[in-house]
């Protein structure tokens, strides 16, 4: 990824985290059955991307995306960071409807679900993900931050650990270039 384009995608994530900060209302945490704060599942995806780092130096696949496919992603990003996130899942459930098998999609989908509160879909998607995927880089990470971060979420210390080392496995050195 270029960096002029990785910063536009940090610039995006960090409008989204704010206005997420400032939506205001708690959503229901199902496992717990308290409500939990807006703000707190913002931080919580900001935490899952986080982990993904910036990629550099490491293998990481990228597969050709449908240019339908990919005008439904951007219209989510723009979406999600206009705080819309029940419309940004929706132009996401319709990529999905197109290209069901997707990691990348599906853990978007899964970081969309933890946004409204559904984390029980947020764990089902982002272990769809990885079963998926390449299962290395950085899409690998935010696959199992999301399974971090929902560990934690319902109290389980252990599970919680158990991702968190799953995290750092995902680390692969790219193949040297002569």
């Amino acid at each position: 990824m270029s960096r002029p384009l990785a910063a536009a995608r940090l610039l995006t994530f960090a409008a989204a985290v704010a206005l997420a900060a400032c939506a205001g209302g708690p959503v229901q945490d199902p496992w717990r059955g308290v409500d939990m704060p807006v703000a707190d599942a913002a931080q919580m995806v900001a935490s899952i991307r986080a982990a993904a780092g910036d990629g550099e130096g490491e293998l990481a696949v990228q597969p050709l995306r449908d240019p339908r496919v990919e005008d439904l992603r951007q219209q989510a990003g723009r979406l999600e960071a206009a705080g819309d996130y029940q419309a940004s899942a929706e132009a996401l459930d319709r990529a999905l409807e197109i290209v069901d098998a997707d990691p990348a999609l599906l853990q978007e989908r899964a970081e969309l679900a933890v946004l409204l509160g559904d984390f029980a879909a947020a764990d089902a998607l982002a272990q769809r993900a990885y079963a998926l995927g390449a299962q290395v880089g950085p899409l690998c990470r935010r696959h199992w931050a999301t399974l971090e971060q929902l560990r934690l979420l319902a109290a389980d210390a252990e599970g919680a650990a158990s991702a968190r080392e799953q995290v750092a496995g995902c680390r692969v050195a790219g193949p040297e270039r002569y």
